[in-house]
């Protein structure tokens, strides 16, 4: 039997990940009180985990190896208790309604990632944002459970997809550059071929604003955005105080950042946007006192 001391550090190796690799979603974790806190830093541990592998620097052969074994451990994570980022999921999974399948639609967006998957349709694009993060939304939904009757847990699984949706467009528009660099266009084809648009980049590094019609692919694209966070933003009536305050934090610091790019798009051609750890700050205590559901 595993100690309880045991699972104590192993929690503690996932929450040190979650400070100093959760950039953006700490700040909505430290709202939960301990026993969520700890299990939702169990949860991003080995999502960054898998993340890791898709986004490293193996050949391809190896990652997708390395993808499919941890697919497998995270569907039985007690069987690793020698892992102690696994031993905190399984304690946490123990403990609360934790979909574990989830991760292995996380597995399969990075597998799309290391193969080079196309987008040609926003159809395209929402399978791939559904599986690298409508799945998390899912998985921290079975962590934050729900306020009132199970029978509301069909939409609030639909309403934490639709919200990791929202979150990653919020990725891909700050992240086009980078991307890019990498050898990944996510905005859909048939999205650039309607600007006009063709992702190139200029000597400097920075991107081609292709007279301005790059700036309106993001403009569009941050639009559609809004409308999956005007969606999944209504989970927040259905959780807890905390869990709705962390839920608040996590997407108000990505609301805010895509309000920026929305002002500013050429701001991501030239580098990666990011909020300042005070406007973070700012954000989450907003979202404490209730008030995260505007778009200001």
């Amino acid at each position: 039997m595993t100690s309880a001391a045991t699972v104590t550090q192993a929690y503690a190796v996932c929450e040190q990940i979650t400070r100093e690799q959760a950039r953006n979603f700490s700040w909505g974790i430290r709202l939960l009180p301990p026993a969520k806190r700890t299990a939702l830093s169990a949860v991003y541990a080995v999502a960054r985990r898998i993340d890791d592998i898709g986004d490293g620097t193996l050949p391809d052969d190896d990652k997708l190896r390395l993808l499919a074994e941890q697919r497998a451990r995270v569907t039985d994570p007690a069987s690793h208790s020698d892992d102690p980022v696994l031993l905190a999921l399984s304690d946490a999974a123990r403990r609360l309604p934790i979909p574990l399948a989830a991760f292995g639609e996380l597995v399969d967006g990075c597998e799309m990632d290391v193969r080079g998957r196309h987008y040609d349709t926003l159809d395209d694009l929402v399978e791939y944002c559904r599986c690298v993060a409508g799945s998390i939304g899912r998985l921290s939904l079975g962590v934050f459970g729900l306020r009132s009757s199970a029978a509301q847990s069909a939409e609030a699984a639909e309403l934490a997809d639709a919200l990791g949706v929202a979150l990653q467009i919020t990725n891909i528009l700050r992240d086009i550059r980078e991307d890019l660099s990498n050898g990944r266009v996510y905005l859909p084809q048939r999205d650039l071929d309607l600007f006009g648009c063709k992702l190139t980049t200029l000597p400097d590094g920075t991107l081609d604003p292709q007279d301005g019609a790059l700036a309106e692919v993001v403009r569009f694209e941050a639009a559609r955005a809004w409308g999956w966070y005007d969606r999944g933003l209504q989970l927040l009536d259905l959780l807890d105080h905390r869990s709705a305050a962390c839920c608040a934090a996590m997407a108000g610091i990505y609301r805010e950042l895509l309000q920026r790019i929305a002002a500013d798009p050429t701001a991501v051609m030239r580098g990666r946007m990011s909020l300042s750890g005070g406007d973070k700050l700012r954000v989450a205590a907003r979202a404490l006192t209730g008030g995260g559901r505007s778009r200001g």
